[in-house]
């Protein structure tokens, strides 16, 4: 049932539907159409779940690189579209040369409530050395927020 309802949660359509409800109360859930419907969103809910708590091994499958060695200082941080040859994915830059390479920018405009994860999770560490662990952290990050944004649509053609 918690998979269900977290799958739910998750759907793009839903949250637009219920928009101011969801800020001043408890969302309602809809009850699930059949139980074909029920169970695929059961399976999306689980996979979102276990990607949000970085325990999918999908997680693992980085889609970026951290191609420059050098202090790993959080400074400024910025994104550079890597141009129409890589078309929606860009360059993460932590400090004048230091970058993840390959952040969808989908990713890195993605929101989750009222921040952006992916950028929120950099600028919790600003003025700090990001270690080899730290840097791992953030490509799984990448890997699951890109994986969220593909679940999220499939969870609305499953609900609608």
């Amino acid at each position: 049932v918690l998979d269900y309802i977290y799958s739910v949660l998750h759907s793009p359509t839903y949250r637009e539907t219920y928009k101011s409800f969801l800020k001043t109360a408890f969302p309602r859930v809809p009850y699930p159409q059949d139980k074909t419907k029920f169970w695929e969103l059961v399976a999306l809910g689980a996979r979102l779940r276990t990607l949000h708590l970085l325990e999918n091994k999908e997680v693992e499958s980085y889609m970026t690189t951290y191609p420059i060695t050098g202090d790993n200082i959080v400074k400024k941080l910025s994104f550079v579209d890597n141009g129409a040859m890589f078309a929606g994915t860009g360059r993460v830059y932590i400090n004048d040369t230091q970058y993840f390479d390959g952040v969808p920018k989908v990713v890195w405009e993605f929101y989750i409530g009222g921040y952006q994860p992916a950028q929120k999770w950099l600028k919790d560490r600003k003025e700090k050395s990001l270690n080899v662990n730290d840097i791992l952290h953030y490509q799984k990050i990448v890997v699951a927020l890109f994986q969220t944004d593909l679940i999220m649509k499939q969870i609305d053609s499953v609900l609608y």
